[in-house]
């Protein structure tokens, strides 16, 4: 007979009434609306009442692949003290929407390969891992969970655990976590900001524990994706103030999906379109005064840096753009879009009557990474034609080239001493505090 585990949190955390619990589902259903078409295998989630944050986490878990067979739930501790990883004896769990099946193979190996131990006292009271359960029963069809209950723990473990068990796609993995906890709103949007950089940068080493409750499988999942040259896309963020209309005590909640690939790739992949005809429209308005429509999806609230560059008969028209991410991508779209059309120095500003004629180009640039060399000689060696796009910097001097311009200038030494005239400098310039750094675009053009 299988040993299944009553609910803990139902009447608290979630509705005990089967059908209140089925019509509140099927709300988050129907009031879903940035589901991407991507789906993948990895999501962090926020772990409150359903009432709170049941939304966001339903539209993280629904992001997941359908075809997994198996989720691991990885979620911290609240209730119990204990060291290392918990798993449960129990074969089923159960919620009033029925039980789900607990893959005890799985459990097994963990016990064996990462010392992690039956533990179900740790379990018995705890809400992060079964105020996810309902939503996981409604996605899924045919599906059983790996509850990983996390208590002193080193993030290293978690990583291995995804790392074991990424390979097959059978598995899934759903971080549990919350973030900032009972600071008014203002901060709390704050800090809540400044977590959800360093998860979507995968700068992860500044984040403080009381920064998220779940900071152990944060990061693990983070430096997972930082191994694999993996991003965190974003789905949305919230705190709790906007179910309960108190903002002097929130509790911040925020999604993420694991993407294969780079964000920019994601960016370019899923956004092209509407990019390019944003940046179109705003320059449009300019001579209309139209507001430009600019609700977008969560990922362009993700700090980013790009160019934009507008093409006339395929000659040069206009191109401005920044170098290193420092706001909102959906900013420094229109931002660069309005810079490139009217305020290029080089060219006197874009007329209503052009408009019609431009072409738009964007490259959303990667974080700039520092090459280091001993000489010039070593710096050109390094240097990549046709996937590095360089910036150089010595004294005040500093300037930058897209690695498109490779395809103007493919000799890398006339390409750097091009970059260095632009700069200001003298072709043959070199010195002990000579700069330079490297960074990939992808490049994203209109057709015409």
């Amino acid at each position: 007979m299988a040993k299944i585990k009553a609910p803990a949190v139902a009447n608290t955390f979630y509705s005990g009434n089967v059908d209140e619990l089925n019509a509140q589902l099927c709300s988050f259903a129907k009031n879903s609306g940035n589901s991407y078409e991507y789906k993948t295998r990895a999501v962090i989630v926020p772990h409150a009442g359903l009432v709170y944050s049941g939304q966001l986490a339903y539209e993280g878990i629904n992001q997941l692949d359908k075809c997994v067979k198996s989720i691991f739930i990885i979620a911290p501790a609240h209730r119990v003290a204990f060291e290392g990883i918990a798993l449960s004896s129990f074969d089923e769990w159960k919620t009033p929407m029925g039980t789900i099946g607990v893959n005890q193979a799985i459990c097994k190996e963990l016990e064996q390969k990462f010392n992690a131990k039956i533990f179900d006292e740790g379990h018995r009271e705890e809400h992060s891992i079964e105020i996810q359960l309902p939503i996981i029963q409604t996605v899924f069809e045919n599906v059983n969970i790996i509850p990983v209950l996390v208590g002193r723990e080193n993030p290293e473990t978690v990583k291995k655990i995804i790392n074991e068990y990424y390979s097959n796609k059978d598995f899934g993995f759903i971080i549990s976590s919350d973030l900032s906890h009972f600071l008014n709103d203002e901060n709390a949007k704050k800090i809540d900001d400044e977590t959800a950089t360093m998860i979507e940068t995968g700068d992860i080493k500044n984040l403080r524990y009381e920064q998220a409750c779940g900071a152990v499988g944060i990061f693990g999942l983070v430096e997972f994706a930082n191994d694999n040259n993996y991003s965190l896309i974003r789905i949305n963020m919230m705190n709790s103030s906007v179910s309960s209309g108190d903002k002097s005590k929130v509790v911040g909640y925020g999604a993420w999906f694991l993407y294969e690939g780079t964000k920019n790739k994601f960016l370019k992949e899923y956004y092209s379109d509407y990019m390019l005809n944003l940046c179109k429209n705003v320059i449009s308005s300019h001579f209309t005064g139209e507001k430009v429509y600019t609700a977008h999806a969560p990922v362009f609230n993700e700090l980013g840096a790009c160019f934009v560059t507008l093409k006339k008969q395929n000659m040069l028209r206009g191109c401005i753009g920044s170098i290193i991410a420092h706001q909102p991508l959906i900013y420094d779209l229109v931002q660069h879009a309005k810079d490139a059309a009217f305020r290029d120095p080089r060219f006197n500003p874009v007329d209503e009557f052009e408009v019609k004629d431009l072409t738009v180009d964007i490259s959303i640039l990667s974080q700039p990474v520092k090459i280091l060399f001993n000489d010039e000689a070593d710096l050109l060696d390094k240097i990549v034609p046709y996937k590095d796009g360089i910036i150089i910097k010595d004294g005040g001097f500093q300037a930058v080239y897209l690695p498109s311009v490779w395809e103007e200038i493919p000799d890398k030494e006339m390409f750097l001493k091009s970059l260095k005239i632009k700069a200001g400098m003298l072709p043959e310039h070199f010195s002990k505090t000579f700069e330079a750094y490297r960074f990939e675009t992808e490049y994203i053009v209109q057709s015409v």
